[in-house]
């Protein structure tokens, strides 16, 4: 009989399936090291309620203890139940090191409903391994993508997105990879540290898996176009914009696939600059900054009264400028440009720029700092333009003739 996979709930323990491991038992006053005010609190209650988790015998959670391959691949087995479906079948042994291990069934169960592809384990599964935080990326939007085809096409769609987090920017985030951290990210399966990182490579804790469930609880039951974050990275992914995603604008009958990548001369002549994105953020309200982008370039210490009000977005402006010119200056670039979607200025908060590593116009001492970064590969950076609704109308137009624009809806 054809059956369909169905998210949902099923209250099992894990601890049950985990011989060898010091004897569990559930805190019935809470966990001494779980203690009133600690960030995943609330996450742990539940999942100890629900099963998924229990305390040790001397009574604590360890919350910064990490979790292992065999065990999530368990959890996420259990926190997805199957109804009547021949795909969820486990079947047949797609790891050699799992024969005999406690956690086989539920790794072949896991593989079966999709979070995990054999092929990225040629040398075994390594049951016992910590689990990283990409890993846990990509289990899970593998399996959302295995029961939905929009979040199948999700994960095409941000192969190439702009992905709001330090490693994006440096070292870079490789295309195998990008798409399954921004679809984490879009729904907020997973956030971000406070330094910006996503820390692919780290090893996730028990209370970071706590969360990270109760949030694939939620996601699971939602479709891929309900998250305004996700249409976002979407949109840049296909794009190189979430114009229309997050603002009033639009680029109507032209489209910014049309000139990205190509090169635009100065009218000038001392260089030349090629755009790559262009990313609105909702700033008409600086206590409800709206945009998966918004950490990215802006916080509450940007306001400008003269400048940030209703019906004006910030855009910003990813491009990179060839100088041409003998003592090339942020001058040459200001006066070479005449189209106004690369027109920009540079970005101010310094601190954000710090955290997340990447460039913008120089403030001071420009010719000193275009001789220094320049290359035949050009300057990369980012820069800032203020879009207001009233009298928003910008476009651009290539050397060979490309033109795109930007107008209201």
């Amino acid at each position: 009989m054809k059956k369909m996979l169905v998210i949902g709930l099923v209250g099992l323990m894990l601890v049950s399936l985990i011989p060898g491991k010091p004897h569990l038992h559930a805190a019935s006053g809470g966990f001494p090291d779980v203690k009133e005010g600690h960030w995943a609190k609330a996450a742990i209650e539940s999942a100890v309620a629900k099963g998924y988790f229990k305390g040790y015998a001397d009574g604590t959670f360890k919350p910064n203890g990490t979790v292992t391959r065999a065990e999530f691949a368990a959890l996420l087995a259990r926190v997805a139940k199957a109804k009547e479906s021949e795909e969820s079948e486990a079947s047949g042994h797609s790891f050699s090191d799992l024969a005999g291990h406690w956690s086989e069934p539920e790794v072949e169960r896991a593989v079966a409903l999709g979070f995990i592809q054999p092929s990225d384990y040629p040398n075994g599964f390594q049951p016992n391994t910590p689990i990283t935080r990409f890993e846990m990326a990509k289990w899970m939007t593998s399996g959302l993508a295995a029961n939905s085809d929009d979040f199948k096409q999700a994960l095409e769609d941000t192969k190439t997105t702009v992905i709001p987090v330090r490693e994006y920017f440096k070292p870079g985030i490789p295309e195998s990879k990008s798409s399954y951290v921004a679809v984490a990210l879009g729904t907020k399966l997973m956030s971000g540290y406070p330094d910006g990182t996503f820390g692919l490579d780290k090893k996730a804790t028990r209370a970071e898996t706590a969360i990270i469930l109760q949030n694939y609880e939620q996601v699971s039951s939602r479709e891929a176009g309900s998250f305004l974050g996700l249409q976002e990275l979407r949109q840049v992914g296909t794009e190189h914009t979430n114009l229309e995603t997050i603002s009033p604008f639009t680029t109507g009958n032209t489209s910014l696939n049309d000139v990205v990548e190509k090169t635009l001369t100065f009218r000038n002549n001392a260089g030349s600059l090629k755009l790559h994105h262009y990313i609105v953020v909702d700033t008409e309200d600086f206590k409800n900054i709206d945009s998966i982008y918004a950490p990215m370039f802006v916080d509450e210490s940007d306001y400008n009264s003269r400048l940030d009000e209703p019906g004006v977005y910030r855009a910003f402006i990813h491009i990179t400028i060839y100088p041409k010119a003998q003592d090339f200056s942020v001058g040459h670039y200001m006066n070479g440009v005449r189209d106004g979607i690369v027109a920009g200025s540079r970005i101010l908060n310094q601190s954000i720029m710090d955290k997340y590593g990447y460039q913008t116009l120089p403030h001071i001492e420009s010719k000193k700092y275009f001789k220094e970064h320049n290359n035949p590969n050009g300057i990369t950076m980012w820069l800032q333009v203020f879009l207001d609704s009233n009298t928003v109308g910008s476009q651009i137009t290539t050397d060979d003739g490309s033109f795109a624009s930007i107008s209201n809806k």
